[in-house]
């Protein structure tokens, strides 16, 4: 666990944002060229309209969170779904709770 790059990530609060929407993925509108039943995540296309920031800003974020482990991504044809690692938000919020 990278506890640095994941400092890194959440010091933002359109990343932290993500976390919490994928927290979860339900509240997401499925759209006709990404619906899934959120069994892969949510789709990239999906994610962006959660904050009003581009496409290029928004997958930046994305790539930020997936560098830190927090997010997995799968792709699935064209699409890429995101859904949250769990496991090491587990494990990250135990040791800063023995760290701090």
């Amino acid at each position: 666990m990278d506890t640095e790059a994941i400092f890194k990530a959440l010091s933002n609060p359109i990343r932290r944002q993500i976390l919490q929407c994928l927290k979860d993925p339900e509240r997401f509108i499925p759209q006709d060229e990404c619906v899934q039943d959120f069994s892969r995540g949510v789709c990239a296309g999906q994610i962006e309209k959660i904050a009003d920031v581009s496409q290029s800003t928004m997958s930046n974020h994305l790539s930020v969170l997936q560098q830190a482990g927090l997010v997995h991504v799968t792709k699935h044809g064209q699409w890429s779904y995101f859904s949250r690692n769990e496991a090491l938000i587990k494990s990250f919020a135990e040791h800063l709770q023995q760290s701090l």
